[in-house]
């Protein structure tokens, strides 16, 4: 796997690191294939159970799409009469967030610094963000006469409204770890120096843990985001019959009855 991102596969939770840090973790194409194909075999492997995603340094999670490469792109095209720059969205961006927001099990994004552009939308597709007070988001795409990618027009209205959605879409500005926080955009504030060991610590809680139960979770929040009330019920009495049989509820109850701590099997 290439440098540009690094993966690691503990204990059934893999950690899968941006590794750019000397360009505040933009996203060039080969860092693009490689979080692409890191995320889908993460999904894919059965001894992952959690994705802990992470970013090298400490001044930035990932600032979107590398400027540099896209202007060199753009120019070819222009040369060239082709369209191939802005390819990257079908090729690299939309798998990317569909790898992490379509696999059964939970992924913790661990925001260590600025998340803009796609970088923010990687972080909003998460099911759970722990941020350091450091850091900071931005949508950044109308400061470049671009839209929303990776995401962003689905999941920041939904975790914050759609006026608010609008406002940081048309007037691009830093918004404060704190104020992410206040928002919703944060699930966890925690300390720069202490965010690593928090964010591991998290997510091995969550490895641990029933991880059939959230990836039934994962599936009922997405189902209900665009169905109805009557179906999104229908839909967690499926889920539930699926749980209920499972062999980590008879783990749990038993657990419970003998007052002691369930030792889940992800099954």
């Amino acid at each position: 796997m290439a440098d540009t991102v690094l993966h690691d596969l503990t204990d059934g939770l893999a950690t899968i690191t941006i590794n750019r840090p000397e360009a505040m973790n933009a996203m060039n194409t080969e860092a693009k294939v490689a979080l692409r194909d890191a995320l889908r075999a993460a999904a894919e492997d059965t001894a992952v159970r959690a994705v802990l995603l992470t970013a090298a340094g400490d001044r930035a999670f990932c600032v979107g799409q590398d400027l540099k490469e896209h202007v060199g792109n753009l120019l070819s095209d222009r040369e060239h009469g082709t369209t191939l720059t802005m390819h990257t969205v079908a090729d690299h961006y939309n798998p990317i967030v569909r790898a992490i927001t379509e696999m059964p099990k939970p992924v913790v994004a661990a925001v260590n610094g600025v998340a803009a552009g796609a970088g923010f939308g990687f972080a909003l597709a998460a099911d759970y963000r722990i941020v350091a007070d450091t850091a900071a988001f931005n949508t950044s795409f109308a400061g470049v006469a671009l839209t929303a990618d990776s995401g962003v027009s689905w999941t920041l209205p939904r975790l914050i409204g759609a006026s608010r959605a609008s406002d940081l879409l048309l007037f691009p500005r830093n918004i404060s770890a704190q104020e992410a926080y206040d928002l919703g955009i944060a699930n966890r504030l925690v300390p720069s120096a202490d965010l690593a060991g928090e964010a591991e610590s998290l997510a091995r809680q969550l490895a641990a843990g029933p991880t059939m139960a959230y990836a039934a979770i994962k599936a009922s929040l997405a189902y209900g985001a665009s169905h109805s009330l009557s179906d999104a019920l229908e839909k967690e009495d499926a889920l539930q019959t699926l749980a209920g049989a499972s062999e980590d509820h008879g783990i749990a109850v038993s657990a419970f009855l003998a007052k002691e701590r369930p030792k889940y099997l992800g099954r």
